[in-house]
């Protein structure tokens, strides 16, 4: 059992964080910590953990043991506990750049019309005018080669309902459910960063058994 006059560290890592170029790794960044037994907490946050090179390219994995050994190198009598994730990933960056708009109008036209054109082979595909002009005919029992009274409520209801399944309308949302793109995106992510870290694991293990090698 701890004894109660033993200072302790409690450590919550966050799954990613975002620094600056050049500028180094510090607690403070990767984690919210409470320290009870001693008055240090912002001597603690200002501990700093690694300073990423330029071989480390633009991700950098932090674990608990890296904290473990800084933060026990400055604060031996520490008894630390930790939650959550045992990693952080951090995301090596300059300033983010505004959007190019000549790219955006580019890249929202090739969508737009690319959306377009598999709607329109889609329909062609099940014929789907045949299939107006029949319900048409079912409804007023007259024939028309282009019941308009069908296609465009059909038209609008499209638009409305991919409105409705995305939940957005240019930045306004309806409602505070995610909609299947954020899902989607969320769980692309997820998997990107499970990715980058195994990797991480990987070379850094890899350059741990060469730095024995060589001893």
């Amino acid at each position: 059992m701890r004894p109660a006059s033993v200072p302790s560290l409690y450590i919550r890592l966050r799954k990613n964080r975002r620094i600056g170029r050049g500028e180094p790794i510090r607690l403070g960044h990767v984690a919210q910590i409470l320290l009870t037994g001693l008055d240090s907490e912002e001597e603690l946050k200002d501990v700093v953990l690694y300073e990423p090179r330029e071989a480390d390219g633009s991700v950098v994995l932090v674990d608990m043991m890296l904290i473990v050994r800084k933060v026990k190198s400055r604060f031996p009598e520490l008894a630390i506990e930790y939650f959550g994730e045992p990693h952080t990933l951090v995301e090596i960056g300059g300033k983010v750049k505004p959007p190019n708009l000549l790219l955006l109008v580019l890249v929202w036209l090739l969508l737009f019309v690319g959306s377009g054109l598999a709607i329109m082979n889609f329909h062609a595909d099940v014929s789907m005018a045949q299939v107006h002009q029949h319900i048409y005919k079912l409804l007023t029992g007259r024939e028309s080669a282009h019941p308009l009274l069908l296609q465009i409520p059909y038209s609008l209801g499209i638009g409305i309902g991919m409105i409705v399944f995305f939940n957005h309308l240019f930045k306004k949302k309806f409602n505070e459910e995610p909609s299947p793109l954020e899902v989607e995106m969320f769980m692309y992510q997820e998997n990107v960063n499970h990715y980058v870290i195994t990797e991480e694991y990987h070379r850094i293990h890899a350059e741990a058994v060469r730095r024995e090698e060589g001893d």
